[in-house]
């Protein structure tokens, strides 16, 4: 197969990285940036203020609720919800841009989002991330040290009923304490698996 052929039939992905609280998507994008692969990130607009060590315009778009509720107002936003903090959105230009550059895009979101973008996209490519043993997920959402017991239990509840929603994915990658780069050895090993389909995905956005 000549590399003419294959450079005919490339089609940029929409890739969304999900999966419970606490499963390390943040830290699965971080390690895929830290590869210098050519993708494109879409930044999350939220309406919570930053956590230590964030960077706006980086990590996040932190707004306020009365310019997220434009944003989503003036169409925007291609998904929004409210989540534990606040509200949380994916801005639209950001995602068009990128597809049109030819690049594939990256999402990183919560289930909810996921579900949201696989009905406006059906050719999305979702990938679901998940610990070992439940036990570590919760581990790691008390280690963060940012929220009340109450909150905690609540995370630990919803991350639950998020796991049994692992069918609505194309694939689930175990992103194990320790073993970060193993996890993201996986996902870019999806991508690349994906771009050698015989039909590819075919990404449409409105």
């Amino acid at each position: 197969m000549s590399e003419t052929f294959q450079e005919d039939r490339y089609q940029p992905l929409l890739i969304v990285i999900s999966g419970p609280s606490g499963v390390g998507k943040d830290s699965v994008v971080q390690g895929m940036k830290e590869r210098q692969q050519p993708f494109h990130f879409v930044v999350t607009v939220t309406t919570r203020p930053p956590r230590p060590g964030e960077r706006p315009g980086e990590d996040y778009f932190f707004v306020s609720e009365a310019e997220f509720f434009r944003m989503v107002e003036s169409g925007e936003l291609i998904e929004h919800a409210a989540v534990y903090e606040g509200y949380k959105g994916v801005p639209r230009q950001q995602v068009r841009q990128g597809l049109a550059s030819g690049l594939d895009v990256v999402l990183r979101l919560d289930v909810q989002g996921a579900a949201a973008i696989r009905e406006l996209c059906p050719e999305a490519l979702l990938i679901f991330l998940v610990t070992p043993e439940e036990t570590e997920l919760v581990e790691r959402l008390r280690s963060r040290q940012t929220e009340s017991q109450d909150h905690l239990a609540l995370r630990a509840t919803l991350a639950q009923q998020e796991l049994d929603r692992v069918d609505e994915f194309d694939y689930v990658v175990v992103n194990a304490k320790g073993q970060l780069d193993r996890a993201v050895d996986t996902v870019l090993a999806i991508i690349c698996a994906e771009h050698h389909r015989v039909h590819p995905r075919k990404v449409s956005l409105e």
